[in-house]
């Protein structure tokens, strides 16, 4: 019988470290539920003593997700484990997961500190979280450019003051497979009690081999795999949680374990958080990409025709890529919506329908035929854009061809108490007019970095996904929307970005008042 191999999704705490991929409250719940949904064994919600906002979702989730164990990050230090075991307080089935650094040039440029100390603050840290939770990992930061005899001396001592899941981490994506399946193989060897606790990875993809390493070590005997979905984290990113997935259940051969993820959620789980991070799916994306299930070589197309096992070594419908085409015209109602969205993995409140069904009519109206992509993107739109600081209520956008006049864009806003703001800006484009518009308007300055735009669906009356990355005060934020106007989708887009940046800055505007009156989460 095959093994059972945990899967520990980090996409709420290192994917959302991710340069520009800032989540707020209400999407970290979204993305939880759909994880819960998906099947994942523990969600690692945040690091609660990070900040108010922070301790505030991970609370919310423990509240929130019943099924799946919820875990929050803590150093090894008081401060964080009380913080943490605080804010899953309420959580079905908690899990505190502490950390700290173990190579040598951790302990001596950022902790400055011995190897004595380090086991000595690692035991306690794990203690202090026992007393406060049965469930307890243990990670060794930058475990692979440990010395092996070091790392077997600090598992032996966690392990002895409680901890049940030991983590070996490749921090900075350092690690071969050859090297990572050696290393656990050594662990499994030397670390005494190993055979009563989960040996967990948790690899980055500096290298590309953040997957290759994390599937050598579940070959060498690991059984807990931390991922995040995409890959999204820290620099080139983490293990992609729908790869991990989708290998060990198609190569069983070199596999022996088996995962409780639910496959055919995967596709919607990814386009979820994509919309949320306003970061798009590369089309050429393993598993959830549009390229993934795509055939063009007319070499292939005639062995899928024969067979379609001669390309495929995976079918759509296992992963959820949607198989159908119309699904919906403008005389479909609201049932039927419903029913099409829960079909395609989405769920949406009572309070959200309403404004979606305009937004729904409004498209049925300017298009022949809607897709499941175009659902779907209609979806999206409307539960990111509730609870917004800003929210778009006119726009006009003027150019010029062949004369001096220059792009003008006029823009009208609503803030969160309903005030309407009005303003109007020139730029070198439509684009960069509607930017300096916004920007007058809403007082947040940005530097517009990358500027995309994709067909949601095909034909000529298809939707426009327009994707844009901006910097604000040396820190990048994104946003993403879609409209059969391509001017209205770019010029919602830059303002999902300044209703991130305005979120943000609002956090640590609470988080700043705290700190000055000594007040913790």
């Amino acid at each position: 019988m095959n093994d059972r191999l945990l899967i520990f999704d980090t996409t709420l705490r290192d994917g959302e470290q991710s340069p520009g991929c800032t989540l707020n409250r209400m999407q970290k719940l979204r993305i939880a539920e759909a994880l819960q949904s998906l099947g994942v064994d523990v969600i690692e919600a945040g690091y609660p003593n990070a900040s108010e906002d922070d301790f505030d979702a991970v609370q919310a989730i423990a509240r929130s997700v019943r099924d799946a164990r919820i875990c929050g990050l803590a150093r090894c230090n008081d401060a964080d484990i009380r913080a943490t075991a605080a804010a899953l307080k309420d959580a079905a089935h908690p899990r505190i997961h502490v950390f700290i650094a173990s190579s040598p040039i951790h302990r001596e440029m950022k902790l400055r500190m011995t190897a004595d100390e380090v086991v000595e603050r690692a035991v306690a840290g794990v203690r202090h979280a026992r007393a406060l939770c049965a469930d307890v990992e243990f990670s060794a930061e930058d475990a692979t450019r440990t010395e092996p005899e070091f790392l077997v001396r600090l598992f032996n001592a966690v392990i002895a003051a409680g901890a049940s899941t030991i983590n070996v981490p490749d921090t900075v994506g350092f690690t071969t497979p050859g090297e990572y399946g050696a290393l656990i193989r050594l662990l499994k060897r030397d670390v005494v009690g190993i055979d009563g606790v989960t040996i967990s990875t948790h690899c980055h993809d500096d290298l590309g081999l953040a997957v290759a390493n994390s599937l050598a070590a579940v070959e060498a005997g690991a059984r807990q795999v931390e991922c995040t979905l995409t890959g999204i984290g820290e620099r080139a990113g983490n293990a992609a949680l729908e790869e991990i997935v989708m290998a060990v259940r198609t190569r069983p051969d070199r596999y022996p374990v088996q995962t409780h993820i639910r496959t055919p959620r995967l596709y919607s789980a990814a386009r979820l958080l994509s919309s949320f991070i306003g970061q798009g799916i590369p089309r050429n994306k393993a598993i959830v990409g549009e390229n993934a299930f795509a055939h063009e070589s007319g070499i292939h197309q005639h062995g899928m025709i024969a067979d379609r096992s001669t390309y495929e070594i995976m079918k759509p419908e296992d992963v959820g890529v949607p198989g159908s085409s119309l699904v919906l015209g403008k005389h479909s109602g609201r049932a039927a919506v419903r029913d099409r969205l829960a079909t395609l993995g989405y769920a949406i409140e009572d309070s959200h329908l309403d404004a979606l069904m305009v937004a729904y009519k409004r498209l049925a109206d300017r298009k022949k035929e809607v897709f499941d992509a175009d659902l779907e993107a209609l979806w999206l739109g409307v539960e990111d854009g509730a609870d917004q600081p800003w929210t778009m209520d006119a726009l006009h956008v003027a150019t010029a061809i062949g004369t001096r006049n220059e792009p003008t864009a006029s823009i009208a806003l609503c803030d969160a108490s309903g005030r309407t703001v009005r303003e109007a800006a020139v730029g070198d484009g439509p684009v960069d007019a509607i930017a300096n518009a916004l920007t007058r308007a809403t007082g947040v300055h940005i530097s517009v970095q990358e500027f995309a735009l994709q067909s949601v669906t095909s034909g000529g009356d298809a939707q426009g996904r327009a994707s844009v990355r901006v910097v604000h005060e040396g820190r990048e934020y994104r946003g993403q929307a879609v409209s059969t106007d391509v001017i209205e989708a770019s010029a919602r887009a830059l303002l999902e970005a300044i209703n991130r940046i305005c979120s943000v800055n609002a956090a640590r505007e609470r988080q700043a008042q705290l700190a000055a009156t000594g007040t913790e989460p």
